[in-house]
């Protein structure tokens, strides 16, 4: 069922939603191991690119507290990004702050804000 739904939405995002799906680039750094002798912690950047929807969220879904009038709301089928997005990591610029995920496990729900 789910690969079914997938497919489905992932035609539609060729076809009647081409206009309204965007590529963007997911970047999450990832801190490494401490080193005492040099007193730092090393890290590295990954990288991932995906299609999504962006849109904003619903007047009566803005509380101005965790939901803020300027933040985004991201939609993402599974199959286009190969890594769950993960609140911190980065979408174009914006911090992600929350991820949710459909009760079919097809897509994600991201909620985007300014950094």
């Amino acid at each position: 069922m789910r690969d079914k739904i997938q497919s489905k939405v992932a035609v539609a995002f060729d076809g009647a939603l081409a206009d309204a799906v965007k590529s963007f680039v997911l970047t999450r750094t990832v801190v490494g191991e401490y080193d005492p002798v040099t007193g730092e912690q090393t890290s590295t950047t990954e990288t991932f690119s995906g299609r999504g929807v962006f849109g904003r969220f619903k007047a009566e879904q803005v509380d101005n507290q965790h939901i803020l009038a300027t933040d985004e709301k991201l939609t993402v089928l599974q199959s286009e990004l190969s890594t769950a997005p993960a609140d911190g990591d980065d979408i174009d610029g914006k911090r992600v702050m929350t991820v949710g995920q459909d009760p079919a496990a097809t897509s994600w729900t991201i909620q985007l804000r300014d950094a």
